[in-house]
């Protein structure tokens, strides 16, 4: 309490409190009366001849527990935000992943590993127990994080003791264990560096040989954690179920190296299966082997712009080049993260796509929760009860109608008394309130499921800033409204028009459900455009346009983030990664034939060559924006540790320098040496990194 009376809270503060506390009832209890001070002295005689010593101890937390649950006992706690997010068996989930991430996250201090290792399971057990206690914990670690807690938090699976346990539980499914091989760049590549990858095959490596078809996973894990190895469960799994190779790649993490290292690292991995028909990892090479691209979270960001990638070195035209890398003969997302410009509303744009006739079904669910929204904001706006099904009352019809972006024409007779109306609208509203009538609640605003699903348990708003921060480094500015390898979800129609067919697995609680059902929209949009194009031209195509032969979601109700991740303490989740091997299956059952393109303009080669890999180019800045988001040095030097990297380096130094250099006064800028911009990104990124400044921000 002292260090909220002072108005600054610190741990250092409540540390030293507890110690002196401790001190003075030590020393009271050890030289002071053993009946306490004079004025209970009395009391506590009369007490110690009827009560026993345990049974005072009994009483006295008895109390203590009473007075410290006092507000539920009476019906004054406060409402529970998650009562009814989640599937009974998500929330158990995540109960177990709060408890696991506020136990290590207590240990991740203690220096020495095999203490630390021990720690972190005995924290995480009373974490179990002390679930309200769990919640704080991670609750206030999450306001203040760094790339440290998120790599502890999310590498957890690869520490000895939860290691074992989750091996204990999890079903065989392959008889051989992963091999970590190391796959060449390829020979025009910017960089020299092999790529780390773990190869998962069930069977002799020798029969690799016999193969021609590959899975290509990038694991998810914020582009800062999590190698192939905390992904074992799918990936066995996988193995087993298909028989295949699949390669997952162990790609450099931000913030060493930061935008856009990682991305080259799968573009490059895929440029060089191609090139050598499948020989860097033991295929015959007779024939070029067909390959699904698979990828969870920001492997799936990684998945999708790999592709966009793909398909820019072929050519954006109608017409891609005859030696264009092949396309991938099928995509595999699960709640990919595709929209890196976190926002809080919807776009008419993006509503529609929601609000497609075709996938109105399937998106029910995602239409009315953003519906609810309001109607917990005002209760007495009418909605659909839990009993009515799925045929929404009249009411809830005419709320839906209003709330979700359907415009409706307007009267123009009215729109000369336009203020009287206004006026006349906001009487009758106010009349309404008074006599307890429902309302409907007249606006047209969504709100974004990253926003809508904030107090999320498994990924907040914090730690999407913290993880963008870190992917896009120190030195880079891009800009987030066009850059579509940073956010796939911004890629032009012409390029999504030669997308693969493409499957999603998204949770319907998922703070990122709306990337997914955004990007199915736009892809469904783009392969209908392009065949009524194709029909119009009298060109070859399909009789009959049908989404499925391009597009295939699956929302999974009562779900949110990351459960790939925790099948152990989740067995519903096998299912998913089930389904995810049938549709590989699936995919490779087609018939290895491209979609008929029948465009013009081609492609220079020497140029598609020179743009082969995504550079980080400085971009234009307003006034207010002149200096870059700086970070202060990575500790550990991660970075230095490989090969400087070409061109990139020497923009980055170039731009360094020129930022260094005596910069151009803004006309916005404070009077004092940093500007107000800078001194708050440097603070966001030096909080990230682990490192605090000298002065406050």
């Amino acid at each position: 309490m002292i260090d909220h009376v002072l108005g600054r809270p610190s741990v250092a503060f409540r540390k030293t409190q507890v110690f002196a506390v401790v001190s003075f009832w030590s020393l009271y209890l050890l030289k002071g009366n053993n009946h306490g001070p004079p004025i209970l002295r009395e009391l506590s005689d009369r007490i110690s001849k009827r009560l026993t010593a345990w049974q005072t101890v009994v009483v006295t937390l008895l109390w203590l527990y009473i007075s410290r649950n006092f507000a539920k006992i009476w019906g004054l706690e406060c409402p529970e935000p998650l009562a009814n997010l989640y599937s009974r068996a998500y929330f158990r989930a995540t109960w177990v992943t709060t408890a696991l991430d506020a136990g290590f996250w207590t240990a991740m201090k203690i220096r020495k590993k095999w203490i630390r290792d021990l720690a972190s399971i005995a924290f995480s057990i009373y974490y179990l127990i002390a679930a309200e206690q769990a919640d704080e914990k991670v609750r206030k670690v999450r306001g203040s994080l760094t790339v440290d807690h998120l790599r502890v938090s999310w590498n957890k699976g690869t520490t000895p003791y939860l290691s074992f346990l989750t091996g204990l539980v999890r079903p065989k499914f392959s008889r051989y264990a992963p091999r970590k091989i190391r796959i060449p760049r390829p020979p025009d590549s910017s960089y020299e560096e092999p790529v780390v990858a773990w190869l998962y095959y069930d069977a002799p490596f020798a029969t690799i040989k016999q193969h021609r078809n590959i899975i290509l996973d990038i694991p998810g894990g914020g582009f800062v954690a999590m190698d192939p190895r905390t992904n074992d469960d799918k990936l066995l799994a996988w193995s087993g179920k298909t028989g295949l190779p699949i390669v997952s790649l162990d790609y450099r993490k931000a913030p060493e190296y930061p935008y856009p290292y990682a991305l080259n690292e799968c573009f490059d991995v895929y440029t060089t299966l191609v090139a050598s028909s499948g020989r860097c990892i033991g295929l015959s090479g007779e024939v070029t082997p067909r390959i699904v691209i698979s990828g969870d979270s920001a492997g799936g960001n990684l998945a999708t712009s790999t592709t966009l990638m793909i398909i820019q070195s072929g050519g954006v035209g109608q017409k891609r080049r005859r030696d264009a890398l092949p396309l991938p003969e099928g995509l595999i997302l699960i709640y990919p993260g595709l929209d890196m410009n976190i926002g809080s509303w919807m776009t008419d744009e993006q509503m529609a796509l929601i609000q497609d006739r075709r996938t109105r079904k399937r998106n029910r669910n995602v239409l009315r929760r953003k519906s609810e929204d309001y109607y917990k904001l005002d209760p007495s706006t009418p909605h659909q009860s839990e009993d009515e099904g799925d045929q929404p009352s009249p009411v809830s019809k005419q709320m839906f109608k209003s709330s979700l972006l359907v415009d409706e024409p307007e009267d123009v007779s009215n729109s000369q008394v336009g203020h009287t109306g206004e006026a006349a609208g906001v009487s009758a509203r106010q009349a309404e309130v008074a006599e307890g009538k429902p309302q409907i609640m007249k606006t047209r605003l969504a709100m974004c499921s990253m926003i809508s699903y904030f107090n999320d348990r498994v990924l907040t708003p914090e730690m999407m800033r913290a993880m963008i921060i870190l992917y896009v480094g120190p030195h880079n500015r891009p800009d987030f409204t066009t850059d579509y390898l940073l956010s796939p979800l911004l890629a032009p129609e012409a390029m999504l028009a030669q997308f693969p067919k493409t499957y999603f697995l998204t949770g319907e609680r998922d703070p990122l459900v709306d990337d997914t059902v955004i990007f199915a929209g736009r892809l469904r949009q783009a392969k209908y455009n392009q065949w009524v194009q194709r029909r119009e031209l009298g060109l070859k195509t399909r009789s009959r346009f049908d989404e499925a032969d391009y597009v295939s979601v699956a929302l999974i109700p009562g779900i949110s983030h990351g459960f790939f991740q925790f099948v152990g303490v989740f067995p519903e989740g096998w299912k998913h990664i089930f389904r995810c091997a049938r549709w590989m299956e699936e995919i490779f059952e087609l018939d290895p034939r491209r979609p008929v393109q029948d465009m013009d303009g081609a492609i220079d080669d020497q140029q598609s060559r020179r743009e082969r890999h995504h550079a980080r180019k400085p971009t234009d800045s307003s006034g207010d924006e002149d200096r870059p988001l700086e970070m202060t040095a990575i500790r550990g030097g991660g970075a230095s540790k490989g090969k400087a990297r070409r061109g990139e380096a020497r923009r980055v130094g170039g731009a360094s320098k020129a930022f260094t250099a005596k910069r151009q006064k803004s006309s916005v800028s404070l009077a004092s040496e940093d500007d107000l911009l800078g001194r708050r990104m440097q603070g966001l990124a030096g909080g990230l990194m682990g490192l605090t400044g000298k002065e406050d921000v």
